[in-house]
């Protein structure tokens, strides 16, 4: 490789690392931020109130899974970073509070590609050599944060659209969803990881993050675009 390509690789990890840094550390930071307003300092007292992405990020779910995904040129890119501690019991309405915890995360991730958006504007006032690397990581905020924001927001606990449902639902449905936490994860690694390798096998598209999530994001993606004027 020559140090043109290899520049060029460090500046497209680099376009891609700082926004997905940034997408999930803040997601986590909003979660502790709300939490203190609704009167829980869990975060707080545990030193993770806190916008220093050192401080929330998680070795493989922050680094190593998005840069594989990127490497391998998937289709799309995740990753989480250390759940920031929240004790709903010590909100002063847990039900209703916790929806605007869980709430806070995908909503900071929509606030941010919404800024993305809107400094595209800026791009032409850059010098020239400086407009691709930019406009790439634009590109990129754009994208991880309304991935992020649409992905939480799946209806199934621990994910912040699981906890937002249970604060809304009857009390009935709420604690059956509520126990399903525990195997949320087992689930959605079964839908979005096993599901498609089993479609791979036997012949068969079996990829629900492709049939479901993808064009919920780039339907997002596209309203964002058109509100901030880009098209």
């Amino acid at each position: 490789m020559d140090d043109a390509a290899e520049l060029s690789t460090v500046a497209s990890i680099f376009a891609m690392a700082i926004p997905a840094i940034l997408a999930i550390t803040l997601h986590e930071a909003a979660h502790g931020y709300i939490a203190l307003l609704f009167g829980d300092p869990t975060a707080k007292e545990r030193g993770r109130l806190s916008l220093n992405p050192i401080r929330h990020v998680d070795l493989f779910g922050t680094i190593i899974l998005p840069g594989l995904l990127m490497l391998s040129k998937a289709p799309f890119l995740m990753g989480w970073a250390k759940p920031v501690p929240v004790d709903f019991g010590r909100l002063r309405n847990p039900r209703r509070d916790m929806v605007w915890v869980a709430a806070a995360g995908p909503g900071t991730n929509l606030a941010l590609a919404i800024i993305s958006a809107l400094l595209f504007h800026g791009l032409a006032s850059l010098p020239e050599g400086w407009q691709p690397f930019v406009q790439a990581m634009l590109t990129n905020s754009l994208l991880f944060n309304v991935m992020l924001a649409v992905f939480n927001m799946i209806p199934l606990p621990p994910l912040d659209g699981g906890r937002v449902a249970v604060g809304l639902l009857p009390l009935g449905p709420a604690r059956a969803l509520a126990r399903m936490e525990k195997y949320g994860i087992l689930a959605l690694i079964v839908l979005l990881v096993a599901l498609p390798s089993l479609g791979s096998l036997i012949g068969r598209d079996l990829n629900l993050f492709a049939w479901i999530i993808l064009p919920i994001v780039e339907r997002v993606v596209e309203l964002i675009a058109s509100v901030a004027g880009l098209t």
